[in-house]
């Protein structure tokens, strides 16, 4: 059974949302990032780099969303465009272009919005503008096509699903009228049943909530002070 690991933030959700999907078998492990357990030893001999999500198949490890999102898409041959170079170039293009643009992008966008402990103007507008700028890239691509890639729901889809999910939160709650393309695909996916449980997921655990001193020390490490 593939162990899980995760919390409820956008980049586990959409591996979940895979999950439930596909019906696959698989065992939650709630990692609680405000509480710092993303450093245990445990958990960093699984990912080194201390974040979820991440997964354990067997003797396989796989760590990073848009990783696990394509090794279990070929380890089951679902969700996946039709065989052939041109869409799969397509696949890894915009697997990768919500990899290195749209989730970090959008993570400094809700650190500086949100989080920061002080304002910092620059920081602020320039993620913002970075962040509303790759949602547009997705929101033409899907002007005059139903999904990402191909004419069926992928895992590409999903993959944008995590993060568009938390535009509002990211951007603020008008910006989705700007977006529309993009909307329409969020609410298309999000009606479906196995995202409502995917989103559900977070809620059988006991997540710490609050963000206070202990919480920003352990997300946000350049806070923690020297010991």
């Amino acid at each position: 059974m593939i162990k899980f690991y995760f919390n409820g933030s956008p980049n586990p959700t959409k591996v979940a949302l895979f999950l439930e999907e596909t019906g696959l078998a698989y065992e939650a492990h709630a990692v609680d990032t405000r509480m710092g357990q993303q450093f245990e030893p445990a958990f960093l001999a699984i990912n080194p780099n201390g974040k979820v999500p991440a997964i354990v198949d067997g003797d396989a490890i796989v760590f990073d969303s848009n990783a696990i999102l394509l090794y279990l898409a070929e380890k089951t041959g679902q969700f996946l465009p039709a065989e052939g170079p041109v869409l799969r170039a397509e696949l890894l293009s915009w697997l990768m272009f919500v990899a290195t643009g749209v989730g970090p992008f959008s993570g400094q966008a809700v650190h500086f919005k949100h989080f920061a402990p002080e304002p910092v103007p620059y920081a602020h507008e320039r993620y913002q503008f970075e962040a509303r700028r790759h949602f547009t890239v997705l929101d033409g691509r899907l002007a005059d096509r139903r999904y990402m890639v191909g004419d069926a729901y992928s895992i590409v889809d999903m993959d944008v699903w995590g993060w568009a999910r938390m535009v509002p939160f990211i951007l603020g709650e008008d910006a989705w009228a700007s977006l529309p393309h993009l909307k329409r695909l969020h609410d298309e996916i999000d009606a479906r049943p196995a995202a409502g449980r995917a989103k559900a997921l977070k809620d059988r655990f006991a997540f710490k909530q609050t963000m206070d001193a202990e919480a920003r020390g352990h997300m946000f490490k350049h806070l923690k002070p020297a010991a």
